[in-house]
């Protein structure tokens, strides 16, 4: 199969994994969606918007654990992706978006994958035994969100929820890590960063209705149709509010407040230009929500420090 044949439709026809991997590494890597890294960004963006939380007043937050999550934000949104592509194994082969994913072209099989999956799993774990035992403990409770995910679609038309829930985890594990114990501030950062992924992931979901109804899945973006602007504005608008709220128990002053500015201006820029029918359009809106998520973790560091005058 030429090269061209095998990017998969939403990655980028330059992506690295498919430019110089070895062929025989593309298959595991796609696996993980590492040709398509937007997702280990959305994954990771609240791990360090916790972490940045959690550093003392006046004081950066901790590289090493910038490192730990990043490392651990990529294998298991690998596995989370791999356990999805083997639920889904059946439904990929249907859509024009999925067809060429490793399980239903033929270049994974089933066994392989589940051995990919526990790879990626092990690796997680050793980065998970890094932390504090009630870190350790509240990030395996996370596996029940994770394994529930890939299923929800079949009896929901909120599986964008269960995505959430899985997805800004990172938003208590961050400051479990750092502090050893969880309050009222990870908790709402917690609940914006559900909000975040109904928003961005609907966008998402758009490109795909056509074919989840023919398949018989379910999505909110099949769930809330043309009213999707208005439903993606409050979920922003809640987003929004919980990432100043926690921000202000936190005690982060001034340039927070300022910076977050810019991110609400960027999350008001996604809600006007959005236009469901346009499957380009939704990909961008909705990779655009890294260069969001990067503006807020600023405005969190910043706000760590007082201005010089």
């Amino acid at each position: 199969m030429r090269r061209a044949d095998r990017i998969i439709a939403d990655a980028s026809k330059q992506n690295w994994v498919d430019l110089y991997a070895p062929d025989g590494l593309q298959p595991y890597m796609k696996l993980s969606r590492l040709d398509r890294p937007i997702g280990t960004w959305l994954l990771l963006l609240p791990c360090l918007w916790s972490i940045a939380l959690a550093a003392p007043a006046g004081e950066f937050p901790d590289l090493w654990l910038f490192i730990l999550f990043g490392i651990g934000a990529l294998v298991m949104r690998g596995a989370g992706c791999t356990l999805n592509d083997i639920a889904d194994r059946n439904f990929d082969g249907q859509v024009e978006r999925t067809k060429k994913r490793p399980i239903p072209s033929g270049q994974i099989t089933l066994i392989q994958a589940f051995l990919w999956l526990g790879l990626q799993c092990l690796i997680g774990l050793m980065i998970l035994l890094q932390f504090n035992l009630f870190a350790i403990l509240l990030g395996t409770a996370s596996l029940i969100l994770v394994a529930i995910y890939p299923f929800a679609k079949r009896f929901t038309y909120w599986p964008q929820f269960f995505l959430g829930l899985a997805f800004n985890y990172g938003a208590m594990l961050g400051w479990a890590a750092v502090k050893g114990d969880l309050i009222l501030v990870p908790v709402i950062l917690y609940l914006g960063g559900i909000a975040w992924t109904l928003g961005y992931d609907t966008i998402y979901a758009h490109q795909d209705k056509e074919d989840d109804i023919l398949i018989g899945v379910k999505s909110t973006a099949l769930k809330l149709g043309e009213q999707t602007r208005p439903w993606l504005a409050g979920f922003y608008a809640v987003l929004f509010a919980c990432l100043l709220l926690s921000g202000y128990l936190a005690g982060l002053t001034l340039p927070f407040y300022i910076l977050m500015a810019g991110a609400g201006a960027h999350l008001f820029w996604q809600v006007k230009s959005l236009r469901i029918d346009d499957s380009d359009l939704c990909l961008l809106l909705f990779k655009s929500n890294k260069i969001f998520g990067l503006i807020v973790l600023a405005a969190i560091i910043a706000g760590k420090f007082a201005l010089p005058f």
